[in-house]
């Protein structure tokens, strides 16, 4: 049998096997519903692979695995999915968790299913991938997948592997049974392990108290061509630890922190060795287990070969429970098992037992008492841990401590608690401070992925910021390389000259020191505050150099027009003229809204109307005689004709609409309007006249010849808006510049400043035309505009007004409205593009 050692510690607490040993394992009626949990196992719970109203075969797969360590689910038998869903599952905490649930059709149709034959012929990968899909999971602790347990690297050799049969819990004889009667069945498991670790020695370990299971093993080993020997240990709890079982039969500790695999030995339970039989040879996975049903409250304690998702209840009426006696219900045995709220609970791929216990049989937990520090938990605790100290370090929250005594290689096994003569819970404390120290761990991880991420984060900004950096100064080189390369002598001859830029810039400044020099003294002298003398020295030194910057502006308007003095401003000329306009246009709305108010002396205003026509008329003809010198001999400017002769018909419509508002109210002055209304008509027709005859001279143009492009707008709108964006980010670029850098960044500047104001003048002019070839045809293009985006602005409240009614006679009348608003909306859009090309 081989030479079997000691672990520290341990106890004896009275068995109860015998009770659900005297018949064979048993079968239990198929369930009406079975419930199949999707977190049976260690790890990730599976995933759910059908929906509710599928129908599934016996051993279909219904939910697959997720991640590395997890465990594949299949119908334990032929049904229907009726919901996927919370339900109560056997768990310490008693909480739901998500089910599926199979309500049977009592017909046992199997899904296809076989087995690999030959699997020595096999690689080791595909005969684990296929235990991993069979949903194999250890079946005598907390469920750790098979697979895993098997799928070892190259640094992990396998000297030993160990069969758990020691079963040591009071009360469970799942295992025993089994032994008895499948003995064939762990040998065929073992004899697959065997070929996938290559083991050089494997042995069983098991109680002395199976004196049937040993026999029985001892015969169907005999003529085994394994290196296999049984190992009966004596009868003590908790010899059937995983940890304890290698301590007794190899005399090696597995480290603190360390798994048994890491010292070269693999420990797998019977119930799983038979389980991968079934999978390998049959192909069937792992849909039942065997699970003892006992205690003092059922009339016959058995073990059932048992479907997993059958509810408790089905178990207990098997075994035929005393309703009346029943007074606790514990899943596993009584040292590491819990209490259960109801029997609707269902058997999952862990569950070995089932204790209906009477109340004599499993009376109340007594009143926790002091501890007396007597040093018995200590003396039985099989991991040789210090209990007695792990429950001070866990009463009063010091974690660390309890961590750095080794707290987690406590195996729960519940010795401590069962010789405590103060029955202090002390497995419950010691659950408590795992909790809370794997939640500290949780918190720390995901602190330290955040920071980590911050870090990168700021990382990466920086480093974005210095490559920015770098490209800049890489493009100021450039342009300082490129500009330096295009000047020409004439450029740098230029470039000696006056920049009028600046000397614009230096006058406009100066002017507005002026102003508020100005203000300031006016303040002073109103509330009487203030030195009146320095602030007039202030405001005559600003005048003085006002004064001198603007002769130095002149002067190099001067020279620089020198060069062209044969030649007339027509540029100026049209400005100044657009400007008299304007002038006459602001004098003519003043004269037109006394006369409505009659409030104003309307003799003064009629006077500031004639001299702004005077001045107009004055500026008009001085650009038309411009022109016409600018022209060549004989060439009359036809479109500068048509322009004119539109203006004054513009002049002639508005003088007409004045008089007809003044006869209408009565006014006075009807003679004067009369008299300008007689003389813009001879302007008007003189106008027209001139250019009829020009565009007679030039030959017209033909009907089928193509007319002149029309001005892009948008193009030069969208001209003046990148100039002004350069030069935004132009004087962005000239702070924190100094020496040579500030000097061709300056130079750059006042270049992007003379071209944005060429396009702004360039767009203002195209407009002015755009608003006077309307006005030739008789439209006040501004007044259409405003009118376009005011029938716009009406469509939009409409419908945000319809959106917010619900009120069926209130959105009849809205919907009429606005589709009358649309239809204006869309006559002055098609007035307006008619007039106003893009």
């Amino acid at each position: 049998m081989g030479k079997v050692f000691a672990f520290h510690g341990g106890i004896h607490p009275p068995e109860n096997k015998k009770q659900s040993t005297r018949q064979p394992i048993g079968r239990v009626p198929l369930p009406r519903m079975l419930y199949v949990p999707l977190q049976q196992h260690i790890g990730m719970a599976a995933s759910p692979l059908v929906e509710v109203g599928e129908k599934v075969l016996k051993g279909q797969l219904i939910a697959e695995p997720v991640g590395r360590i997890s465990a594949a689910l299949h119908a334990p038998t032929s049904g229907t999915i009726r919901s996927i869903g919370p339900h109560p599952v056997p768990h310490a905490s008693g909480l739901d968790s998500d089910c599926i649930c199979i309500e049977t059709d009592g017909e046992e149709r199997w899904a296809e299913h076989q087995g690999l034959g030959d699997y020595t012929q096999l690689e080791r990968s595909q005969v684990i991938e296929h235990i991993r899909q069979c949903g194999i999971a250890g079946m005598g602790g907390a469920g750790f997948p098979t697979d895993v347990k098997l799928h070892l690297g190259d640094d992990h050799i396998v000297n030993t592997l160990i069969i758990n049969a020691a079963e040591c819990e009071p009360y469970i004889t799942a295992d025993d049974m089994l032994m008895r009667e499948r003995a064939e069945e762990i040998l065929g498991g073992i004899r697959v392990l065997n070929y996938l670790l290559k083991p050089s020695h494997i042995m069983i370990g098991i109680e002395d108290n199976k004196a049937h299971a040993i026999h029985t093993l001892e015969k169907v080993l005999k003529g085994c061509e394994l290196n296999l020997d049984i190992r009966v240990v004596p009868t003590k709890y908790p010899s059937g630890g995983e940890r304890q079982l290698i301590k007794l039969l190899t005399d090696i500790e597995v480290p603190s922190g360390k798994i048994p695999a890491d010292i070269g030995i693999v420990c797998q339970n019977v119930g799983t060795m038979s389980a991968v039989y079934r999978a390998v040879h049959k192909g069937e996975p792992l849909i039942s287990r065997v699970v003892t049903v006992t205690g003092d409250a059922v009339a016959q304690p058995q073990n059932f070969d048992t479907l997993i998702g059958t509810p408790f209840a089905d178990l207990l009426d098997a075994a035929h429970v005393y309703e009346n006696k029943l007074y606790r219900l514990v899943m596993g045995g009584p040292m590491m098992g819990v209490t259960v709220e109801h029997d609707q609970i269902p058997v999952i791929k862990t569950t070995n037992c089932i204790i209906a216990a009477s109340q004599d049989e499993m009376p109340p937990a007594q009143q926790e008492q002091p501890c007396i520090r007597c040093g018995m938990c200590e003396q039985v605790c099989p991991a040789e841990l210090l209990p007695q100290q792990l429950y001070w370090f866990a009463k009063g929250k010091e974690f660390d401590k309890a961590k750095h005594h080794n707290l987690f290689d406590c195996i729960e096994c519940g010795a401590c608690a069962y010789v405590c003569p103060s029955s202090i819970p002390l497995v419950q404390y010691y659950r408590f401070a795992k909790s809370e120290i794997r939640t500290e761990e949780a918190e720390q991880r995901k602190a330290d992925h955040a920071r980590q991420r911050f870090e990168a984060r700021q990382a990466r900004l920086e480093r974005e910021k210095e490559e920015k950096e770098a490209r800049r100064k890489a493009r100021a080189e450039e342009a300082a390389k490129a500009q330096k390369a295009r000047k020409t002598p004439e450029a740098e001859a230029t470039a000696q000259a006056p920049d009028l830029a600046s000397l614009k810039t230096a006058a406009a400044v100066a002017r507005t020191k002026l102003k508020k020099a100005q203000k300031a003294l006016d303040a002073a002298r109103e509330s009487g505050e203030g030195d009146i003398s320095e602030l007039e020295a202030a405001v005559a030194t600003a005048q003085a150099n006002a004064d001198k910057a603007q002769q130095a502006l002149e002067q190099a308007d001067t020279a620089a027009a020198k060069p062209a003095a044969a030649e007339v401003d027509t540029k100026q000329l049209k400005t100044a003229a657009a400007v008299a306009r304007t002038k006459l246009k602001k004098a003519q709305k003043a004269l037109d809204a006394a006369r409505e108010s009659g409030e104003v002396d309307l003799a003064t205003l009629e006077a500031d109307v004639n001299t702004a026509q005077a001045a107009a008329d004055k500026a008009q003809q001085a650009l038309e005689q411009a022109q016409a010198g600018a022209a060549p001999a004989g060439d009359a400017d036809v479109k500068q004709l048509k322009t004119a002769a539109a203006v004054a018909r513009t002049k002639l419509k508005k003088a007409r609409d004045a008089l007809k508002n003044a006869e209408s109210k009565g006014l006075d002055g009807l003679d004067k309007l009369r008299a300008t209304v007689e003389a813009l008509e001879t302007k008007a027709d003189a106008a027209d006249k001139a250019y009829q005859n020009a565009e007679k001279a030039a030959g017209g143009s033909a009907p089928g010849e193509p007319k002149a492009a029309p001005v892009d707008m948008k193009a030069l709108k969208q001209q003046v808006s990148i100039m002004r964006t350069k030069l935004k980010k132009a004087e962005a670029a000239l702070e924190g510049l100094e020496g040579e850098e500030r000097t061709q960044a300056e130079q750059a500047l006042q270049e992007l400043r003379q071209r944005h104001e060429e396009a702004d003048k360039a767009f203002k002019a195209a407009e002015q035309a755009q608003i006077d070839a309307a006005a030739a045809k008789g439209v006040d293009l501004k007044q259409l505009k405003i009118d376009a985006a005011m029938a716009r602005a009406a469509v939009t409240k409409l419908e945000r007004s319809l959106s917010k009614t619900e009120e069926a006679d209130a959105r009849a009348s809205l919907e009429s409205e606005l589709v009358a608003a649309k239809r204006k909306a869309d006559a002055l859009n098609e007035t307006l593009k008619q007039h106003e090309p893009a």
